[in-house]
C-alpha cells in the first residue's frame, strides 16, 4: 500500500533485459493496468505499466498522477479532464473519463503526435 491507501504495482529487479529498464512487473489481476507511451513513460520513472486502483479511467489517472507528481498536468487538466491532445483506450476501444474499468482491464494511454514536412 502506498501512502494514499493505493495499491501500486511492485516490481521485482530482473536479470535479464526487459522493456522497462530491466524490472519486471508483479501484476495483481484484481487490478487494471495502466499502459504509457513516450514521453509520458519518462515522466512516469521510465516504466510504461502501472498497476492502479480506481473505478474510472479518470480515478485511475489521478491516482497515476498521484504516484508519479511529474506526470500532473500532462494527461488532466486543472478540472480533472482527460486533456484535448491524450486518446485513452480501455481494452483496444477509445473511451472517455468517465468509463467504468474494473480488474483486469487495459488501459492505454497515448499522446497525439504531429509534426512533418511543411
Amino acid at each position: 500500500m502506498s501512502a494514499s491507501g493505493v495499491r501500486v504495482r511492485r516490481w521485482l529487479e530482473a536479470t535479464d533485459e526487459s522493456r522497462d529498464a530491466g524490472r519486471v512487473v508483479v501484476y495483481d489481476p484484481q487490478m487494471p493496468v495502466v499502459r504509457l507511451r513516450a514521453p509520458l513513460r519518462r515522466l512516469a520513472g521510465d516504466l510504461s505499466e502501472h498497476v492502479l486502483e480506481g473505478g474510472t479511467v479518470v480515478g485511475l489517472l489521478r491516482e497515476l498522477e498521484r504516484a508519479h507528481p511529474d506526470l500532473e498536468g500532462w494527461i488532466l487538466d486543472e478540472r480533472g479532464l482527460i486533456r484535448r491532445h491524450i486518446s485513452v483506450f480501455v481494452n483496444g476501444e477509445r473511451r472517455d473519463g468517465n468509463t467504468a474499468v474494473e480488474a483486469g482491464d487495459r488501459v492505454e494511454v497515448l499522446p497525439a503526435i504531429s509534426g512533418g514536412a511543411p
